[in-house]
């Protein structure tokens, strides 16, 4: 990995308006009283904590069932891995004998790189869409973003496979992946583990009250051998007026519960030092006017419409359209061709355009074009 000087040029990322309201206390929806709240719906406190700090944790929040049913689909996309891989010949055995927290390690250690393909994969199963769209959640999001609620097409399935750099997410505020329409518009993001998550196994941390200031701060690319975006701790306190002694936050969240951030304020997760692959899903939410959408690439699903009580959510529209082959035309990389294009591990997204490379490493290699994304 080559680090390269950093310059005094100004990059896509950077803005200089800031748009506090948008994200602290003035933008907290009024609120239902006790009685009147639906169900899942959060006491004023809590939701006044998410506007106020930037997230909330909310211990015991889903049905289990319905996460036992994500990890199941896991299951299912770990197989369907092993048996890729198998076929191609990058790995000499299917490891059949192991269960959801441990097949992906075994994979691993042959093939370096199959938790990226897993994180790769446009697969959006049934079990996954039936916590995105959780009557219990859509009924939170309306008390932080109103009644019309469209899910942002950015999601991610972790698979953080212990003691693996590629798993470690440095500090950054979601902002600085989204092209700059976002530095205006809140998104809930829902950061749900499928297990419990601990510090040991790489919990979230935030920056509490990072947001308030309603602006992002400059981040730079990419983290050591990744394609994660960084922010310097430093940057930090001078842009976002943070203590970093003071206000960084461990938020452990219990198999059930649920963590919910905006897109402003920083946070990162720590090193996975257990045993066990930690699991999760980020899923994201946004008023139904406010669809910025990602670069244009692909637009939200709409979830809740007060104009459509018996909404029905089209779906097959939004898994039709694939973020991956827009995002080659706006990165303008090479792709591999061919059988091998399966096993490519590579990965290369428009939020790299954004801000100033430091750290060059083969995924910012395989940018061709010159920084051109706002």
């Amino acid at each position: 990995m080559a680090t390269m000087a950093t310059s005094s040029q100004r990059w896509p990322g950077q803005r200089d308006e800031s748009f506090p309201e948008v994200f602290n206390i003035q933008a907290m929806p009024p609120q239902p009283a006790q009685g009147d709240r639906k169900p899942g719906q959060l006491p004023e406190d809590m939701v006044r904590h998410f506007f106020d700090k930037g997230y909330v944790v909310i211990d015991s929040f889903f049905d289990k069932a319905k996460l036992d049913a994500c990890r199941e689909s896991i299951a299912q996309m770990v197989d369907d891995l092993a048996q890729l891989l198998y076929d191609g010949g990058k790995v000499k055995n299917l490891y059949k004998e192991y269960g959801v927290f441990q097949r992906l390690s075994k994979l691993e250690a042959e093939f370096p790189g199959a938790n990226i393909l897993m994180m790769k994969q446009n697969n959006f199963p049934q079990s996954f869409r039936d916590v995105w769209a959780d009557p219990k959640i859509l009924n939170v999001c309306e008390q932080l973003i109103g009644p019309d609620i469209k899910g942002h097409p950015v999601w991610n399935l972790r698979c953080k496979t212990p003691q693996n750099e590629n798993t470690v997410v440095p500090w950054h505020q979601d902002a600085g992946y989204m092209d700059n329409r976002s530095y205006e518009v809140l998104q809930v993001t829902g950061w749900i583990p499928l297990l419990d998550a601990t510090r040991e196994n790489g919990c979230m941390e935030v920056v509490s009250g990072g947001h308030l200031k309603g602006k992002v701060a400059t981040h730079t690319c990419c983290w050591r051998d990744t394609w994660y975006i960084m922010l310097d701790e430093e940057e930090m306190t001078r842009t976002l007026g943070v203590d970093m002694e003071k206000d960084v936050k461990l938020c452990q969240v219990p198999y059930g519960g649920i963590l919910l951030i905006n897109n402003l304020i920083p946070h990162r997760s720590l090193p996975n030092v257990s045993n066990d692959i930690r699991w999760s899903l980020d899923l994201r939410w946004q008023r139904a006017d406010k669809d910025v959408g990602f670069y244009d690439v692909k637009p939200g699903i709409l979830m809740r419409s007060r104009d459509q009580p018996d909404l029905q959510i089209d779906w097959e529209t939004f898994m039709s359209v694939s973020r991956a082959e827009r995002e080659k035309e706006l990165t303008g990389n090479e792709v591999q061709k061919g059988d091998e294009s399966r096993y490519n591990t590579l990965i290369v997204g428009p939020w790299m355009k954004k801000w100033e490379i430091v750290h060059t490493n083969r995924h910012t290699d395989a940018l061709t074009n010159e920084p051109t994304i706002g």
